[in-house]
């Protein structure tokens, strides 16, 4: 999505004290608007505060913290209450919500508290145009629809995943939407075959917005941008500015015969072998069934690597007879369909690199624990590869780790990789040189060097220790081997060995 440069930035307060003191800190915000603020401005800083209860996990049976904020301000007779609730009976998400904070503004006007002079200015925007830009492929598409208050205009851009069905990844509001559309409409005659910008009718634009919106809304964890929840609000609150959602037809149920002449004509057009073809082709129809039903057989770099990820993550069956034509066939299936569906050359090209790349990430990953702890040796029998696995799996139990909240999988034959699984494992509180010198055995244990430290662990086992219990064991005959030394950890290697046969 571009330019967010253009976006209001302002990050919202994190809600890390308690509601009641959340809930004070929103009418004070609300009481420091001054006499006269711009409509926009209200309505963002509404979003806002709504957009910060998006992270707030509630109780089966727990009222919304929506509703929750209207009763809060209905109890106070400040001209921030009823600023607060002039906003809500606008911007809140729901109609329940609206209609409680219209039912609370009276309670408060009823007190004495005057009507904030530019509530009936709220909301009050009219659409203009809408545009989208995106892939010519469909994988994904910015809707950018223009609003305007009075003579001040904002877009609201929102970030389409057709891989997911059309559902909004990111929301964004533009203070400067004509800059944006020029951006638009100048990287698609930079790159007519690769990028598509046109004109929406603001009907349509209505329905992917709603729809998107719905879409993201309905899943427990969306991964969405930080921006999501923030401008979450006011833009269900200037959609409702847009005509009626245009009409989708309903989209019809492929028969089992439609799918298997589909595949048929799949595994003509191919060139690879029949089997594989139409295994691999049926699983790649699929896919399109259920993530695009619309258009199934569309074709996209990120579909792929979406059918792929599935692949690894054993979503599908595919009988091991086929695994090693997977790269060929869908590569045939990337000319197929996209031929079929009237791409360039230059867009088939392209196409073909990009899922190339995937196909080669999907190979790489696409390994058994048992091909991942033996990467860095040879042939073994299977004795020795039975007392290895043992030895390694010991020294690394686990090859997954958190990184920036975000799992991911690391090679235990890289020294660094294997390092950084040792830490991720420690006890945040474990003293430095402990760390190094764990680290330092699980490289031992890992290649089997020396000998006498996979043998102790053995005998430590059989005495019904557990693995943390041996590895203290084990570091402390190493910390009681070690050399004086001021620049580094070096240690008596017969020492060492003679510790560790006394354990």
């Amino acid at each position: 999505m571009s330019p967010v440069s253009r976006a209001r930035k302002k990050a919202p307060q994190p809600v890390t004290h308690s509601v009641t003191g959340l809930f004070k800190d929103i009418l004070n915000d609300f009481s420091a608007l001054g006499a006269d603020p711009a409509p926009v401005d209200v309505e963002l800083l509404t979003s806002e505060v709504l957009g910060q209860f998006h992270e707030v996990p509630l109780e089966e049976g727990d009222e919304p913290l929506g509703l929750e904020l209207i009763a809060f301000a209905q109890r106070k007779i400040t001209p921030g209450a009823a600023a607060l609730l002039a906003a809500l009976k606008v911007v809140a998400e729901t109609d329940v919500e609206r209609k409680a904070a219209e039912d609370g503004l009276q309670v408060v006007l009823g007190r004495g508290i005057p009507a904030p002079t530019w509530a009936a200015d709220l909301g009050q925007v009219t659409a203009g145009e809408c545009w989208r830009t995106g892939d010519v492929y469909g994988d994904e598409s910015s809707l950018l629809c223009v609003f305007t208050h009075g003579d001040q205009a904002h877009g609201l851009l929102a970030l389409l995943d057709f891989t997911e069905g059309g559902r909004v990844r990111d929301l964004v509001v533009i203070e400067q939407p004509g800059e944006v559309l020029a951006e638009m409409r100048a990287q698609s005659d930079a790159d007519p075959e690769l990028v598509v910008a046109e004109a929406v009718d603001p009907a349509e634009a209505h329905r992917l917005l709603a729809d998107g919106l719905d879409a993201t809304d309905r899943l427990d964890e969306a991964d969405v941008s930080e921006d999501y929840a923030r401008f979450h609000a006011v833009a269900l609150t200037w959609s409702r500015a847009l005509p009626e959602p245009a009409l989708v037809p309903e989209v019809a149920e492929w028969s089992e015969t439609e799918r298997a002449a589909v595949v048929e004509q799949f595994v003509a057009a191919s060139g690879e072998d029949a089997g594989a073809a139409r295994a691999i082709g049926r699983l790649l129809l699929e896919h399109g069934l259920a993530t695009d039903p619309a258009n199934p057989l569309r074709v996209g770099p990120e579909k792929i690597a979406r059918f792929l990820e599935g692949l690894l993550g054993e979503e599908f069956e595919l009988d091991a007879e086929h695994e090693e034509a997977v790269e060929p066939v869908v590569l045939a299936w990337v000319q197929w369909t996209g031929e079929r569906a009237g791409l360039t050359g230059t867009a088939i090209a392209a196409l073909d690199e990009a899922v190339a790349d995937y196909l080669s990430e999907y190979a790489d990953e696409d390994d058994s624990p048992l091909e991942r702890y033996f990467g860095d040796v040879g042939d073994l029998s299977p004795t020795e590869l039975a007392d290895a696995l043992e030895r390694r799996m010991f020294a690394v139990p686990s090859l997954t780790t958190e990184i920036e909240d975000e799992e991911v999988d690391l090679d235990p034959t890289d020294p660094d990789q294997r390092r950084a699984l040792v830490i991720a494992e420690a006890d945040e509180d474990e003293e430095e040189q402990r760390l190094v010198l764990r680290a330092t055995i699980v490289d031992q244990l890992w290649d089997d060097e020396p000998a006498e430290a996979w043998q102790a662990a053995q005998r430590l086992q059989e005495g019904e220790l557990d693995r943390d219990e041996v590895f203290e064991q084990l570091i402390d005959a190493l910390e009681g081997s070690l050399l004086e030394s001021e620049e580094s950890l070096e240690y008596d290697a017969d020492a060492y060995v003679e510790a560790l046969a006394e354990l």
